[in-house]
């Protein structure tokens, strides 16, 4: 069932994670941190969990990659700025959420698109995954991170192409 309410358990569980990230800039020490990365991760899985189960609506389908895409970009970015994250594993990291923004632009922009008909699937979850995976990495086992960096890309250059895909079949459709 699709709902036209704006506060939706799963709208609020997604909107909690833009304080989270701003807190995450706020606070010292690694055990505040890596409690902030667990209830963004948590507040993720529960918002999707509620969301199959018939609690969706169109707000909600914007408001969750917005906010995963908030948290991980502002956390990684203090880890950047710390100097425990380089430039090119910076890129690395966000790539596909800044691959994912242009393909909205694009499809907003272009006719026969409809930046709304685009719905999380399984290939930008598992950057998803593997981008809070990093966030613990380096607040729990820095040496394990660099590990995770080749996965990260390989994961986000194949959601990119399975996004392109859906948006060139749209396209094609319309």
């Amino acid at each position: 069932m699709t709902s036209s309410r704006v506060l939706t358990v799963p709208n609020l569980l997604s909107l909690s994670r833009l304080p989270l990230a701003a807190a995450f800039l706020l606070v010292d020490g690694r055990s505040a941190r890596v409690a902030l990365v667990g209830l963004a991760s948590l507040t993720d899985f529960l918002d999707g969990w509620l969301a199959r189960r018939g609690q969706t609506s169109q707000l909600g389908a914007l408001l969750d990659p917005i906010a995963d895409k908030t948290f991980v970009l502002i956390a990684i970015s203090a880890f950047a700025i710390e100097g425990a994250v380089t430039a090119g594993e910076f890129v690395i990291i966000i790539s596909r959420d800044l691959a994912t923004a242009m393909g909205f632009i694009v499809a907003y922009l272009l006719r026969g698109l409809d930046p709304r008909a685009f719905k999380a699937r399984w290939p930008g979850k598992v950057v998803t995954v593997l981008q809070l995976a990093a966030l613990f990495a380096l607040l729990l086992r820095p040496s394990v991170f660099p590990a995770l960096i080749p996965l990260i890309a390989v994961a986000s250059a194949a959601a990119i192409a399975d996004y392109t895909l859906v948006l060139h079949r749209q396209r094609v459709r319309s």
